[in-house]
């Protein structure tokens, strides 16, 4: 019996080792892979706007600025295939070095052997999880605002033709808007009560003054309705507030990128309440907040399935069908968002179909390699 117990106790220290030596070549792999991939995004990037730099002489502490918060933004869009290469990777070594048959060989089995990837694809997860939420949106709000004020064309700055509720009783219109310069042109605000109009405000265009806190209008017309009668009050400039803030005329596409997460719930409430136009994409924005982190583990499964036994061609085959598969992984992520912006595709589906078909052949990659 203390034989036998003894044998047991081994067995269990030999696992606790094992477990400890996955988690750090997971944990530094895959921090290699981000070390190594970043350093060549942010050279590409560079060449790329080197030119735009020079010609608009931007401050060097803004192009620092830039690349840090670019490091954020690039890091937590492609971590999950920088994760899925580090698996296939260092899984394929253990594999080549029959690690893995030594282990399995042993009496070990297959699903004792992925603990340590599951637990190390939660660190990830949670991770990812809490930088997604807090850290990312405030790097991405620098980084789109500079990528608004320095290199965008001003066509591409401009949204168009806002119509929105901004409360239980008025709602806005403009046909553009300027979020660079916080200003719209043909702004009108119509105001009603018991379904019926009361007044309506016109203005050739709107503008936020800072200074002074308040919305100047030029070429102000007011038009009120009393009794089916209708006065008209007219000026060249006015100085007014608003119940709605000067952000709320800039439905830009990464608004909801730039929130940590209770104010993205907040904004997507509000959004939802003001009819939005671009509510689908803010939604997407939220599911993949919560879809992104757990991509962990579907991937990592899929990786280890796929490494972890020799091939013929060796680590090279296994690194050319992780990389095809992590490009099919986004292609499929890709052309769900962008059927979401272009039509009613639902962005719950969008987000997490593709968790789902890749968490189905993680499965059915799991029983070949156990078999």
């Amino acid at each position: 019996m203390e034989e036998k117990n003894d044998k047991t106790n081994g067995s269990k220290n030999l696992m606790k080792i094992f477990d400890k030596y996955i988690i750090k070549k997971y944990i530094f792999t895959f921090l290699t892979m981000l070390s190594l991939f970043i350093p060549v995004a942010i050279m590409v990037d560079l060449a790329e706007k080197i030119d735009k730099f020079k010609e608009k002489e931007i401050p060097l502490n803004d192009i620092i600025n830039y690349y840090f918060d670019f490091i954020w933004y690039f890091a937590n869009l492609l971590f999950p295939i920088f994760l899925f290469l580090a698996v296939i990777w260092f899984t394929s070594k253990l594999a080549n070095n029959t690690e893995i048959i030594a282990v399995l060989s042993s009496g070990i089995s297959f699903f004792r052997f992925l603990r340590p990837y599951i637990i190390s694809a939660s660190i990830i997860a949670v991770f990812s999880f809490f930088a997604g939420m807090f850290i990312v949106p405030n790097s991405s709000l620098r980084f789109n605002e500079f990528r608004f004020k320095y290199l965008e064309k001003k066509k591409e700055r401009r949204t168009s033709d806002l119509f929105k509720k901004i409360n239980e009783n008025e709602y806005v219109f403009v046909s553009n808007y300027d979020p660079v310069r916080k200003r719209g042109t043909n702004f009108s605000l119509e105001h009603f009560e018991d379904n019926e109009l009361k007044f309506k405000i016109l203005s050739n265009s709107i503008r936020w003054i800072e200074e002074k806190k308040n919305f100047r209008l030029f070429g102000y017309t007011k038009r009120v309705f009393i009794d089916e009668k209708e006065r008209h009050f007219s000026k060249s400039r006015i100085d007014t507030i608003f119940d709605f803030k000067i952000e709320d005329l800039s439905p830009v596409t990464y608004k909801a990128e730039t929130l940590t997460f209770g104010p993205l719930n907040e904004f997507i409430k509000k959004e939802r309440a003001s009819g939005s136009t671009l509510i689908n994409d803010h939604l997407l924005v939220r599911h993949k907040r919560w879809s992104l982190p757990l991509s962990s583990f579907v991937l990592t499964l899929i990786a280890v399935s796929v490494s972890s036994f020799k091939r013929r061609g060796g680590m090279g085959i296994n690194l050319a069908f992780g990389i095809t598969l992590g490009f099919i992984y986004i292609f499929f992520d890709k052309v769900f968002g962008i059927m979401v912006n272009k039509s009613t595709f639902s962005p719950a589906l969008a987000a997490w179909l593709p968790l789902f078909i890749f968490g189905l052949l993680s499965i059915y990659l799991l029983l070949n390699s156990k078999r």
